[in-house]
């Protein structure tokens, strides 16, 4: 699947396995210590009650979070992205939904922070006009880590474990079967010494991944921002 440069909404995939796929990578990074570590200087992939969060300490910073039933919302910057540069100015909030977290994104734009915004509601996602002369707003660079099945199963570092594959993850994972005992069996198989089970769990918990965790991420109210990235 390819992104466009600058992105289209249809670029996207849908937002449950959009979430799957980034909530699998921030159970797997998940520490007590990166836990503790304030959001602007935390980097990798996790899950808070913003949302799930994307930072690589330089080039490229997203949220995605849940506004409620079948709502969504994006947003993020990647260096590629021309947006805030642009002259005339693009107003990144054109059409928007009243359920965004318009603070949050103001404040980002006031301090030239934000390189796009997608929203998603009624089985589709969006995104305000663009103009003609606007060649990216880093949705490629940014989210399509994501977008390719084999990119996240590369992503995926089990250190050797013989009984959990990737591919078995990931599948569980996106049909929010990815149960705390399976994560734990996979710790437990694994080589690698650096899992951190009881954060895993959290994370697992923040990112609604396991059957009948319900919706992960924080409710859709403007009055009750949470602190985010940058």
């Amino acid at each position: 699947m390819t992104i466009h440069r600058p992105g289209l909404p249809g670029d996207l995939p849908e937002p449950e396995l959009l979430w799957a796929r980034w909530g699998l990578l921030a159970v797997l990074e998940a520490s007590t210590e990166e836990e503790n570590t304030p959001s602007v200087h935390r980097t990798g992939h996790w899950a808070d009650a913003g949302g799930l969060h994307l930072d690589d300490c330089g080039c490229t910073w997203w949220t995605l979070d849940r506004r409620g039933p079948g709502r969504f919302v994006l947003y993020g910057e990647d260096e590629s992205s021309d947006v805030k540069w642009h002259k005339p100015a693009i107003d990144l909030l054109a059409g928007a939904p009243h359920w965004l977290p318009f603070e949050r994104l103001r404040d980002l734009i006031e301090g030239y922070e934000l390189g796009c915004v997608y929203w998603y509601e009624n089985g589709a996602w969006a995104r305000s006009p663009y103009p003609e002369s606007l060649d990216d707003d880093g949705l490629d660079c940014g989210m399509s880590r994501f977008v390719d099945r084999g990119d996240v199963l590369d992503a995926i570092d089990l250190g050797g474990s013989a009984e959990t594959e990737p591919e078995f993850l990931l599948d569980r994972a996106e049909r929010a079967e990815l149960t705390p005992e399976l994560v734990q069996s996979m710790v437990s198989a694994s080589e690698y010494d650096h899992w951190d089970l009881p954060a895993m769990l959290r994370a697992l918990r923040l990112a609604g991944l396991e059957p009948g965790g319900g919706e992960g991420g924080a409710p859709a109210d403007d009055a009750s921002e949470v602190a985010q990235p940058r």
